[in-house]
């Protein structure tokens, strides 16, 4: 139950909508015991066992008000048979009913009315904060989560957190109150035979208890294994093409209909055990009822001392205990298996982020003199993949990192725009720590082009416009033909608003990245990052993207990361990279005058 407490902040905002609810139950709690109650006139009216009152009783107080209600009952049965025949006092008694049994099932219904506002709004506020949470945590924090995994957080988990805190509160007042009003009204009709009854509700109580132990362990299995198969079905959507091509369909469908096995056979085990419990607590209720149809009956018809009216509505108070009963012990397997979920939610929710802004973070709004990298160190596991790293890139100048694959050239990519924090040394921009500077202002000087073209299944506009949120649509084609790609955008079928689908697969590789490209451009951003941005391109395609690229960075200070070295000759300064740290640097012709490991790399790839 502490995560109940944990996630208390969500209910807040729907305070009002609990107190309603609460307000309502206690109300339908009240007539559900008055309802059963009013079998009993009507049984004695029925079977003329009602005592006659021929005097208007008076009310005492609330000591009395068990012999004022009984008199005051007997009294309009006793008027109303002597004026109108005893009929009419069955009719009375039968609108009395039917009119409490209306009310009950009036004040269930607003308690439900108002509770679905709060659990549809804490199932709301919890995804949108997990949500928040998923966006805000670090890079580093996914290189080690399934991404199906999350997925089944915010949906299946979240969803399993809000049924559960919904039983909390049936737990702590609507079942509870039935209970309680019905045993005080049993109470008032025999003492003797609610003792007897209570001797075996402990008995029930140990009984259901012992079923529900294992509910959280097996829950929290379910919920494993549904993030594992919706990491698999993700990673299936993801490389298809590779699937396809290497003829291994059979291979991910056989992993997948592992997962879904494991899943069927934890699921049984929990769906079995919750199952148990309406049946077992049912029986358990009958078997009391039984005990008290043969002790009730012997005070009724023996011993004398119980009324024929008074037992039958003994007997319904007795069933309705079972109801609230039956939903306590299944709220119970449900507060279970929501803790599971919860501790699954909380892990994201409570999860620091390592990069999170300081509290005198500065907002940086422009760019001045350099961005500098002074004796970095980096790791992302065990070994450092930089080491004493320092170099110094002037404003308006393009620093060119090159080397081979691992050399650690886009994690320097990383490090500048705070994707990871340095672990030892600085980088800093204009003189200022980029730690001391908010991750918004500082990502805001930059622009980054990858070498996988991230876009997202929507048109080509709102693709764009990531760069820049209220730019205008001449804006937009001003930056797509820097990028070289309104050569093909025009011609599209929606121009600009043409929907380019899931990562943008319906377009080229070529296109794709131009249009990463416009979207840089877009933002204009003083500060330019170009990661590989055209090693996955043909010839035709590259030419066209270096084109765009050089049109870029035309006064713009640039940081390029590149395989193809082709694509960099024109910078002001290369950084040739050797496993983490710097083999030689210069311009491109001084490089190639020492005759060292960039001369060596130029001519392995002059046969490309």
């Amino acid at each position: 139950m502490d995560y109940i407490k944990k996630l208390s902040r969500f209910i807040v905002p729907y305070k009002r909508y609990a107190v309603l609810n609460i307000i309502c139950n206690v109300f339908y709690a009240l007539f559900s015991t008055m309802a059963m109650l009013s079998l009993m006139p009507m049984i004695n009216v029925l079977f003329g066992e009602s005592e006659k009152v021929f005097a208007k009783p008076v009310y005492n107080g609330l000591n009395e008000i068990k012999d004022y209600s009984e008199n005051y009952l007997n009294y309009i049965v006793t008027t109303t048979t002597a004026t109108d025949g005893p009929q009419r006092a069955l009719l009375y008694m039968i609108v009395l009913i039917i009119s409490l049994f209306l009310l009950k099932n009036l004040f269930n219904y607003l308690a439900l009315f108002f509770i679905t506002f709060l659990r549809n709004g804490v199932l709301r506020d919890l995804r949108d904060e997990i949500y928040n949470k998923v966006v805000t945590l670090p890079i580093s924090y996914y290189s080690e989560k399934k991404k199906g995994d999350i997925i089944a957080r915010i949906s299946g988990d979240v969803n399993e957190v809000k049924n559960s805190m919904l039983s909390v509160l049936e737990l702590i007042v609507k079942e509870p109150l039935t209970i309680v009003f019905a045993i005080v009204a049993m109470f008032m009709i025999s003492v003797k035979l609610t003792i007897f009854v209570f001797i075996f509700i402990p008995v029930a109580g140990f009984i259901i208890s012992r079923i529900g132990k294992s509910l959280k362990r097996k829950s929290d299995k379910v919920q494993k294994e549904q993030g594992i198969f919706l990491s698999t079905l993700e990673e299936t959507l993801g490389g298809l093409k590779v699937i396809k091509g290497f003829n291994a369909e059979k291979r991910f469908y056989s992993k997948f209909q592992e997962s879904t096995n494991r899943f069927y056979n934890f699921s049984n085990t929990l769906m079995n055990r919750q199952n148990l419990a309406s049946p077992t607590s049912e029986f358990l209720g009958i078997a009391t009822i039984a005990a008290l149809l043969w002790y009730g009956g012997n005070m009724v018809m023996v011993e004398q001392t119980l009324s024929g009216g008074s037992f039958i509505a003994y007997m319904a108070l007795s069933y309705q205990i079972l109801t609230p009963a039956k939903a306590i012990s299944k709220a119970s397997y449900q507060v279970k298996s929501g803790n599971a979920a919860a501790e699954r939610v909380l892990d994201i929710l409570e999860t620091e982020s390592s990069l999170d802004d300081q509290p005198n973070a500065k907002s940086k709004e422009d760019f001045k003199t350099n961005i500098s990298l002074n004796n970095v160190s980096f790791k992302y596991e065990a070994d450092f993949v930089l080491k004493n790293f320092s170099i110094e890139v002037p404003k308006g100048k393009s620093v060119a990192l090159v080397g081979q694959s691992g050399s650690g050239k886009s994690t320097i990519a990383n490090l500048v725009t705070r994707f990871y924090d340095v672990n030892e040394g600085s980088i800093t921009i204009d003189g200022e720590n980029i730690k001391n500077i908010t991750k918004h202002s500082l990502r805001r000087l930059m622009g980054l082009v990858t070498q996988d073209s991230i876009l997202f299944n929507e048109s080509i506009k709102n693709n764009i416009l990531l760069g820049k949120e209220n730019a205008t649509d001449t804006e937009i084609i001003d930056a797509l033909k820097i990028a070289n790609a309104w050569e093909f955008v025009k011609d599209l079928p929606n121009g600009i608003d043409t929907n380019i689908g899931d990562s943008g697969n319906k377009l080229s590789g070529g296109q794709k990245q131009r249009l990463s490209i416009a979207r840089a451009v877009l933002k204009n951003p003083p500060i330019m990052i170009l990661d590989e941005a055209t090693s996955a391109l043909d010839t035709e395609s590259e030419k066209l993207v270096q084109d765009a690229l050089e049109n870029m960075m035309k006064n713009r200070t640039s940081i390029v990361i590149a395989h193809r070295l082709s694509t960099i000759q024109n910078a002001d300064q290369i950084v040739v990279m050797q496993k983490g740290e710097i083999a030689e640097q210069g311009t491109h012709a001084d490089l190639i005058a020492k005759n060292g490991v960039y001369r060596k790399l130029v001519d392995m790839q002059s046969f490309d």
